[in-house]
């Protein structure tokens, strides 16, 4: 599968949630994006995603290491992923929105 995907661009969302925490989740949350900034790929967080968009290895690198960085302070860990994967798109997170809030005028 990576042979086919390699090289094509995604735009992932994903949610991951550390599990015998506790009610506070915000700092192990914190480590996991923190890891997607520090990427240099192009990425959102809201209250309920974070967005991350560039080649599939890279991607799926970056929300690995965020897995794992959560990893580090939590006895389980969930992820919640959806992939837009598209080839010969880049810049898909911008001109998307862009896209919608045309229509939406």
């Amino acid at each position: 599968m990576a042979e086919f995907v390699g090289g094509w661009f995604v735009i992932v969302a994903f949610s991951i949630t550390p599990l015998g925490v506790g009610e506070g989740v915000a700092e192990p949350v914190a480590r996991a994006v923190k890891v997607v900034r520090e990427s240099g790929l192009p990425n959102r967080t809201d209250a309920m995603f974070t967005t991350i968009e560039g080649e599939w290895d890279e991607v799926m690198a970056v929300v690995k290491q965020a897995v794992d960085a959560v990893k580090e302070v939590a006895p389980r860990v969930s992820i919640v992923l959806k992939a837009d994967i598209r080839e010969g798109v880049t810049d898909g997170m911008t001109s998307k929105l862009d896209s919608l809030e045309r229509h939406l005028d």
